[in-house]
């Protein structure tokens, strides 16, 4: 079902704009008219509806965000799997997701990194205490809101632990963040997201993932002949107590792991304290799709638009890409001068001294307004010669009739 501006769900939420699409679902900016509050809609794509392999996955997903409440967790407020639509109803993150914050920025320094993976593993410790496996930590499923909170989101791969021993033929998650026994078929534990953590760790020291491949079999392959490489082999300054910590938490066996997200995080206080990492605000992407949504919402009522044809996001350029939040440095410029007291009258001009050539400053004039005042300076330099040629030569009364008034 192609869900449009204007259309509702369950004759409650109206759908205003898409924020995020997946392979499996669409996310949706939402206006709850029973409650009068914004939420976020997912919902399933229309060739999974009625699959009833990706239906339940849909509805474990409903079930596990429902049984954890946390700051550090999307949380969940309603679920529907009547009629032609699967959704989830779920709390309106209008910041942005870790993913586009790493495209904006780059890579991150220790204190920055160590600021986003206490409130990931903050949220993922919560889920494993109530016994459950993520199965798809990534940048993508990070979210910050514009509190500069990070919240763990989409756990649409969810599994209960004791569930997730039972191994099969079927590779589930993303690839780049896939742990060994993930690719392998060896069962399932939490330490399988620790694994996913540290390659998220990884990536926001150096800016990318350790591994590749050909095809996205090699690629995931790649991690049960390899050991994830130290991050400061390929960052240098990365402080080897992070080396350390990556190392851990990505060894190819579970049990040479951190147990869990809140031993893995313990680890990670630890180092900070070590280290003594200053505080650190995690930043909110300027240009998320969820914040160019919520920056443009849809007024709903007696003429709001419902046009299907309507562009989800007008302002937003036909590529997805993000312009960098860190401007570019600016060119090297002369040593500005010291400013002049103030309430001291600037000295009177000496008109027989010539200054010396200084730099030249950056100006903000406008090309136009440059060119303007050099074609009046030609114009009243002309105007001058040409008046004391007309005065010279007894001309100044026959100019052509066509500047005569008064006739």
């Amino acid at each position: 079902m192609q869900l449009a501006v204007g259309d509702y769900l369950d004759n409650r939420y109206v759908i205003d704009r898409a924020i995020a699409r997946g392979g499996m679902a669409t996310v949706y900016r939402c206006v709850d008219t029973r409650l009068g509050r914004e939420v976020a809609a997912k919902v399933m794509h229309e060739q999974y509806v009625h699959d009833p392999v990706f239906a339940e996955r849909f509805r474990r997903e409903a079930r596990a965000m429902a049984q954890l409440s946390h700051p550090n967790l999307v949380n969940v407020y309603d679920f529907s799997s009547e009629g032609d639509a699967i959704f989830l109803i779920m709390e309106l993150i209008t910041g942005g997701t870790l993913r586009e914050l790493l495209d904006e920025r780059g890579p991150m320094p220790a204190h920055a990194a160590a600021a986003v993976m206490r409130g990931m593993l903050t949220g993922l410790s919560v889920a494993h205490r109530k016994g459950l496996i993520h199965r798809d930590i990534k940048p993508d499923n990070v979210l910050i809101d514009m509190d500069h909170r990070v919240k763990l989101a989409d756990f649409g791969l969810v599994r209960a632990a004791a569930d997730a021993t039972h191994s099969t033929d079927q590779i589930v998650g993303t690839v780049s963040y896939l742990s060994p026994e993930q690719v392998d078929g060896s069962p399932m534990t939490q330490s399988s997201d620790v694994y996913a953590a540290g390659i998220v760790l990884f990536e926001l020291l150096t800016g990318r993932t350790p591994f590749s491949g050909e095809t996205p079999l090699a690629h995931a392959y790649a991690r049960l002949r390899e050991d994830v490489p130290p991050p400061s082999a390929w960052m240098p300054g990365v402080p080897m107590l992070f080396d350390e910590l990556v190392a851990t938490a990505t060894a190819r066996h579970p049990e040479d792991r951190f147990r869990d997200a809140a031993e893995f995080l313990g680890a990670l206080e630890d180092v900070a304290d070590a280290l003594a990492l200053p505080d650190y605000t995690v930043p909110v992407p300027r240009n998320a799709a969820a914040n160019r949504a919520a920056a443009h919402p849809t007024v709903f009522g007696v003429g709001a638009p419902r046009a299907r044809d309507e562009r989800l996001f007008p302002e937003a350029p036909s590529a997805t890409r993000y312009e960098p939040a860190v401007p570019a440095p600016a060119p090297e410029r002369a040593p500005m001068p010291a400013p002049a007291p103030e309430h001291v009258a600037a000295p009177a001009p000496q008109p027989q001294r010539t200054p010396a050539p200084r730099p030249r400053a950056v100006s903000n004039r406008g090309g136009f307004a440059i060119t303007l005042f050099v074609g009046f300076a030609i114009a009243a330099t002309a105007a001058v010669l040409v008046g004391g040629w007309w005065f010279g030569s007894g001309m100044y009364g026959m100019f052509p009739p066509i500047f005569v008034t008064g006739q």
